[in-house]
């Protein structure tokens, strides 16, 4: 953590580091700095480089690195796959580039591009609504196991968006106060004061075990964060009074011995059964077609750019194409003269449809495959390097 940290940049260093380097947008939150270059990237790599550890650098080039943008901006890169908030700051990144004249034609396009797909993936799939079904079945799952929830203090461990939402679940069925434990005490700090409610430092989670009724944990954390050996001293301070622990973390955050030590009952994912189940298939369901919007996004914005690369060349064709037209009426000029005038821009008429029909597959092609088409239209009709 602390090493991705020394990465990230407020928006006033975003917006001088954007200005710094030019055709550049700067994106820093709290979970990724992100820096998209139109052109040579070497001078953004070394002034990130010069932030924090070079080998914690990624790159990616061409189609990969809009892919990327498009999937960051759709929240499917987030921690909370479908997150919202994500597109928020991708649009103000882009418009604080935008504003200060660091951006250029093809950078402008590929962020609306981006905001676009974002925009879709909102509105046509579910991804990010289905976190909320895990939190709301362990409140109630708590309220059938304890009785009614007013009165009952929650300890929720982990101030994600998990967490938001846990103790959101709860107090919206009438918890007391929601307390608030995370390993970075400012997060705690930050959801506490959201609901209410008391941040709890990590370290001292023992003492709150000894007042709270419902412990929700959902952290990331790759081991177990509450163990057998934390509780007990809690269950002899508290009177015989029942505890309720619900474990919604992937891996488990809560030792399961702890579910056999009286006075607590513990419930784990499987407890939530086809809660669970259903959130996970309609999560699965729901990326899948974000990601199918996504890639079809993508694939328009390169597209564009191809016939972006096209477009010089198709318009020397046509160039070619009328100064031919042109040349051949005039050493006909003989055989035309004694048409009236209508009759002449009859034919001038007729020439140029002639013409753009003759041209219009050849155009429409090399712009949907300009790397393919556009040296063989310089090849095959001896175009000037455009």
């Amino acid at each position: 953590m602390g090493r991705r940290e020394a990465f990230h940049l407020t928006p006033a260093e975003a917006a001088a580091l954007a200005a710094e380097l030019g055709d550049a947008v700067v994106l820093s939150t709290c979970n990724r700095t992100e820096v998209y270059v139109s052109g040579d990237p070497a001078r953004a790599r070394a002034a990130l480089s010069a932030r924090g550890p070079a080998e914690l650098l990624e790159e990616h080039r061409d189609g990969e690195a809009v892919l990327r943008l498009f999937r960051v901006a759709a929240g499917l890169d987030s921690q909370l796959p479908g997150e919202a908030q994500i597109l928020g700051q991708v649009r103000e990144a882009y418009e604080l580039a935008r504003q200060s004249g660091g951006t250029n034609a093809m950078l402008n396009r590929l962020f609306e591009h981006a905001l676009h797909a974002g925009k879709r993936v909102r509105a046509e799939t579910g991804v990010g609504t289905t976190h909320a079904a895990v939190p709301a079945a362990a409140a109630e799952l708590a309220r059938e196991t304890i009785g009614e929830l007013e009165a009952k203090r929650v300890l929720v461990i982990g101030a994600g968006k998990m967490g938001e939402l846990a103790a959101t679940s709860f107090l919206a069925r009438g918890a007391e106060r929601v307390f608030v434990a995370n390993h970075r005490l400012e997060r705690a700090e930050e959801l506490a004061r959201r609901f209410g409610g008391e941040a709890v430092p990590f370290d001292r989670i023992g003492e709150e075990l000894a007042r709270a009724d419902v412990v929700l944990s959902s952290t990331r954390c790759p081991q177990v964060v509450l163990h057998a050996a934390d509780v007990e001293p809690a269950l002899a301070r508290r009177a015989g009074r029942p505890l309720v622990l619900i474990d919604i973390a992937v891996p488990r955050d809560i030792d399961p011995a702890i579910g056999s030590l009286e006075g607590c009952t513990l419930f784990d994912l499987d407890a939530l059964g086809s809660v669970a189940r259903d959130a996970a298939r309609e999560r699965d369901e729901a990326t899948e077609r974000a990601e199918a919007i996504v890639r079809e996004e993508g694939r328009a914005y390169v597209g564009w750019l191809e016939a972006l690369d096209a477009l010089p060349v198709v318009a020397a064709l046509r160039r070619r194409a009328d100064e031919i037209r042109t040349a051949e009426l005039a050493r006909a000029e003989g055989s035309l003269s004694e048409l009236s005038p209508a009759e002449r821009e009859n034919v001038e008429r007729l020439t140029a449809q002639i013409v753009n029909k003759l041209l219009h597959e050849p155009t429409v092609r090399a712009k949907v495959g300009a790397a393919e088409y556009a040296d063989a239209l310089r090849h095959l009709f001896a175009l000037e390097r455009a």
